[in-house]
């Protein structure tokens, strides 16, 4: 099965094909046939193959499908490369994708035929992305993928075109992408002039003997590109933005694709980060800021998807403060337990906001548990797996992160648990704001209150269950020793679990005991929120601190102050000056000098014979007194 590999990205192409060039003639039910067909082929393809990767004994599969770039002694073929790492990321991808595109074919239904057809189009070429993304067996590969995913990010994010909001929204995240993608694009080029080769096969067993300061230098510039990809500071401002899009957009750049990108990547590069040892603390560092950061914000959110939005950046700095610590399979696991409860959560929102008639704001929602019974069970799953109670899910993938975090410095994990309140708390007032409490919309809001149609609660129904079991994958050393299912089927790719990688620097006991600190704060500050905000939400505007909170930090504003503005004064000023009067005064005042000229020279054509010969005379007189005085 791993030598049809190239057929599990194919298949979302060739959806994004028929829908794309057909869109004016398909039927809407034909376009979700289409577009939720091919990804589920892929994903019971991508199950078959990771059937074969589980295998005992299996060794990483390459799919050569033909010589991409051939120069001098450089060769990139354009290959496949089928391991436990790319297989995982395959199920993730397909299987939460097509729940996506499930759920999609509801939420959209408004939307006329050809515009419906046009997002489904767009929707599976991010698939194909990104699983391109993930499989490709060298940098160039995952770079075309990369860049891939973030031309989706932009057609999907302004799919609303007509807005200028949502365009200002969709080109924001296009333009901070580049940034980090130049840093990726750099080390490229670096990793070829150092290692001749980029693909992962060569490379990674040439850096052991490779100086750190060139090992540093690489890993810096792939996190530029991580940062830009998974929204890290400081290039994260554009992810909360990208809710200008429809919301199934948004969870699937949320959960399954994009900003996971920048961690399969250092997942998949650990052998050079674990020889970078500045590089993995400016990961750490950088995650672990993000993740506070991000974490505060939502506090004071009024957004419904403004909320999960901070809170996908917030997680993304666990990931990224796992890899940091050495904890590789700590943050993939994360990344696929996130997936589960963050789309969750979105699909969730967008349920509430297709009840609410498009409503977002959780001030003018309340009492929606009795109209939403299924979205209000999922969501409060959903709020339980990412607030880090056991047995759910995000229990597990985030006390893995702050055990290793521990085994590296008890400011990170100090640090990490005190994020985590932040997130239980700011989860379950989003949950308590939204369904408990008394409604405070509308009266016609509220006559029209709904469960919402199958499509949609279906994918949550699903979610939830993985949302719920997922966690019992990486069950922790420390409670049953060899029961990290998870940690020996990465191994071959990225070693072992995180808690492996840190934390045995501590006892058993002490690990226990980290344990159920996080778990018991978790819970205290979970039932904290749900009493402070279920009958007194939170009205008004806020006030001093909590006014900074709500403003973002106001980083958007010093960002607009010390970036945008000096940019587009400067943009002006060539415009205006520099364009007008050097450059264009320079070509047009040739353009001048030349039309004088031939007028003042056409004079001399008067069509006299006897002026002619005068001429003729002096020019001969002339050639003569300068052969006499030459002399």
């Amino acid at each position: 099965m791993t030598q049809l590999v190239w057929l599990v990205p194919v298949l979302p192409l060739a959806g994004f094909l028929i829908n794309g060039l057909f869109r004016n003639s398909l039927s809407k039910s034909m376009t979700g046939i289409v577009g939720c067909g091919t990804l589920l082929a892929a994903f019971i393809l991508s199950l078959l193959i990771f059937g074969q990767v589980r295998q005992e004994g299996f060794e990483a599969v390459t799919v050569t499908l033909f010589d991409f770039i051939s120069v001098d002694k450089l060769h990139i073929p354009f290959a496949f490369q089928v391991d436990q790492l790319s297989s995982l990321f395959l199920l993730i991808i397909t299987g939460v994708g097509f729940l996506i595109h499930l759920y999609s074919t509801a939420y959209m239904h408004e939307e006329e035929a050809p515009d419906y057809a046009r997002y489904f189009s767009y929707l599976n070429l991010f698939v194909f992305s990104m699983l391109l993304l993930v499989l490709g067996a060298n940098f160039v590969i995952l770079f075309i993928g990369w860049e891939g995913v973030g031309l989706c990010s932009y057609l999907l994010i302004g799919y609303w075109f007509k807005n200028l909001d949502y365009g200002n929204a969709a080109r924001k995240a296009f333009i901070m992408n580049r940034i980090g993608d130049l840093g990726f694009l750099i080390a490229i080029f670096w990793m070829i002039n150092q290692f001749g080769s980029v693909t992962f096969s060569e490379v990674f067993p040439k850096v052991q003997g490779t100086p750190v300061v060139i090992l540093t230098g690489i890993t810096l510039l792939l996190f530029v590109g991580a940062t830009g990809k998974s929204a890290q500071i400081p290039l994260y401002t554009w992810l909360p933005d990208a809710m200008a899009g429809p919301t199934p957009v948004s969870a699937l750049i949320h959960a399954a694709t994009m900003v996971t990108a920048g961690i399969y990547m250092i997942a998949r590069s650990n052998v050079m980060y674990s020889l970078a040892p500045v590089t993995q603390t400016v990961v750490a560092v950088i995650g672990l800021a993000t993740a506070l950061l991000a974490a505060t914000i939502a506090l004071k959110q009024n957004d419904i998807k403004k909320v999960l939005a901070y809170s996908t950046v917030s997680q993304l700095g666990y990931m990224f403060l796992g890899l940091g610590c050495g904890a590789y399979t700590g943050a993939v696991f994360h990344v696929m337990t996130h997936a589960f409860f963050k789309a969750l959560l979105f699909l969730g929102a967008g349920s509430v906001i297709h009840a609410m008639g498009g409503e977002q704001d959780i001030r003018k929602m309340g009492g929606l548990r009795k109209a939403l019974p299924i979205t209000s069970i999922t969501f409060l799953l959903g709020c339980v797996a990412i607030a880090g109670i056991p047995p759910f899910s995000g229990f597990f993938s985030k006390d893995e992160i702050l055990s290793a975090a521990y085994g590296k410095s008890p400011v990170y994990y100090v640090i990490g648990l005190f994020t985590a309140m932040l997130t239980a708390f700011y989860m379950f007032r989003l949950f308590a704001m939204t369904f408990s409490g008394k409604f405070r919309g509308t009266h016609d809001q509220e006559h029209h209150l709904h469960e919402s149609p199958a499509a949609m609660t279906i994918p949550l129904v699903v979610l939830a269950f993985l949302a719920v079991v997922a966690g019992f994958l990486g069950i922790p050393e420390a409670i049953a020793p060899d029961a990290h299912w998870l940690a020996k089927f990465l191994a071959p790719v990225v070693g072992g679990s995180g808690v492996e990688a840190a934390a045995h620097e501590t006892s058993r006991g002490m690990e226990l005991g980290l344990m159920g600190l996080s778990a018991g704060l978790a819970l205290v500050v979970s039932l904290l929120a749900w009493t402070r905000f279920k009958n007194k939400p939170e009205l008004g505007e806020p006030t001093g601190f909590g006014k900074v909170l709500a403003n973002k930090w106001y980083v958007d504003e010093i960002y607009d102050a010390i970036i945008v503005r000096p940019l587009n004064g400067l943009a002006k000023f060539f415009n205006n000056v520099i364009e007008k009067w050097v450059i264009d005064g320079l070509v047009n005042g040739v353009g001048r000098l030349v039309q004088y000229s031939s007028r003042q020279l056409r004079l001399i054509q008067s069509g006299q014979v006897g002026g002619y010969v005068l001429l003729m005379v002096i020019g001969i007189l002339a050639l003569f007194l300068v052969e006499l005085f030459k002399k």
